[in-house]
């Protein structure tokens, strides 16, 4: 991968996913029953992307998406799209169970087992993950503007956390390291054809790196013999492997997720403060950007981001994806000033105009996680999108 020069940062953002209009799942749902065929759906996906392109752009987003409309799961498009990974049912005994989705995984269960993927052979990427999404993108927004869209894509250790030592078959890896050694070479070829294809911004989606918050899961993990710490460091090592290398004009952020599902919150999150593993994570995640939630006291305070360094930004989900109502402007420009505050605290100098540019602003978590969002109309999501926007160009000015 050649190098090229920094994309320009912008203070609004939204996290991916977006709500997807009733006419789209209505044809979503008839392929499974028969009634759609894969060529209708193709068509109405693209019709609805490049719509919901218009509508970042029209309340002032630079940086777009595709909604995630090609996809059912916020994390389809890569593990089933690798050789040897298997979609099977699997034991609910082998879903750890200290994880926060797990309950609601038990909870659907008819049969004693959850639909998931396993690895049963050597993984290789033998198509791409997200080209012709990226693709398609391009044709509908600016050629001056590529650099500004945002591909998604989920967390290399989505399973393996998911599945301990189930994961994969021991006829096919003896080991983690082999494991994600592979899936190491999976994610590289990937980025470098996004790159090549003129990708600037790519956002790791990761709902499992904050289960190291959890006392709970991390009691679950020495129960099932596995020693945190170093699990933690495999997967930031992963990480680190994948972006070795990586050009300067390739932006990297990592949204630490912490569920966004329309079930119970009991169910579908987990609760921690980031403090347990914000050195780590910011020191030795070699990332340029983290998207942290904050709209709940679920998260903790802003304590964490004091060990910020000077060359990393924050990306602060102020504002709800889970409720309609919207936020008080004048209540996240507040927020903002103290977790500016707060970066500014952590003893290095840093005034706190420099730690203020250093932040920018989204919701909390993308609209639509899965394709059947919350609660929320069309004209909700634009009204929070259009708050994050006008909100950041309050603080900001011009730099939405």
């Amino acid at each position: 991968m050649s190098s090229s020069a920094q994309p320009r940062r912008f203070r609004a953002e939204h996290l991916g996913s977006l709500i997807r209009p009733d006419s789209l799942l209505q044809l979503r749902a008839g392929l499974w029953s028969g009634k759609t065929d894969r060529e209708e759906l193709a068509k109405a996906e693209k019709e609805a992307i490049r719509d919901i392109v218009k509508m970042q752009r029209d309340v002032g987003l630079k940086v777009v998406s595709d909604g995630e409309f090609t996809r059912l799961l916020f994390f389809d498009g890569v593990f089933n799209k690798l050789e040897g990974m298997q979609s099977v049912k699997v034991p609910l005994d082998q879903y750890m169970e200290y994880l926060g989705s797990s309950k609601a995984i038990r909870d659907r269960s008819q049969d004693g087992t959850f639909p998931s993927y396993i690895c049963t052979g050597k993984l290789k990427r033998t198509q791409p993950f997200y080209i012709p999404e990226f693709e398609y993108l391009k044709s509908v927004v600016p050629p001056e503007d590529h650099a500004n869209i945002k591909i998604t894509m989920c967390s290399p250790e989505w399973f393996h956390i998911r599945h301990g030592p189930y994961t994969y078959s021991k006829d096919a890896y003896s080991s983690d390291e082999e494991y994600f050694a592979d899936i190491v070479t999976a994610y590289r070829a990937e980025l470098a054809e996004l790159y090549d294809a003129g990708c600037r911004n790519i956002q790791f989606d990761d709902p499992q790196l904050i289960e190291f918050c959890s006392s709970d899961s991390l009691d679950g993990m020495r129960k099932h013999g596995m020693d945190p710490d170093k699990l933690l460091q495999l997967y930031i090592d992963t990480y680190n492997r994948i972006l070795e290398g990586r050009p300067e004009g390739l932006r990297v952020g990592i949204h630490i997720c912490r569920g966004n599902f329309k079930e119970s919150e009991e169910h579908y999150t987990t609760k921690g403060s980031y403090d347990r593993i914000a050195i780590k994570l910011f020191n030795e995640l070699n990332v340029d950007r983290y998207y942290l939630e904050y709209e709940t006291g679920r998260a903790g305070t802003f304590e964490p981001l004091k060990h910020l360094p000077k060359h990393k930004d924050v990306v602060l989900g102020l504002v709800s994806t889970k409720t309609a109502v919207l936020e008080d402007p004048e209540e996240l420009k507040a927020r903002v000033n103290t977790a500016a505050e707060l970066i500014a605290s952590g003893g290095d100098g840093r005034s706190k105009e420099e730690a203020l540019n250093q932040i920018c602003i989204s919701p909390q978590c993308g609209f639509a996680s899965k394709d059947d969002a919350h609660k929320f109309t069309h004209e909700d999501m634009v009204k929070k999108l259009k708050l994050v926007v006008d909100t950041a160009n309050a603080i900001w000015p011009g730099e939405a």
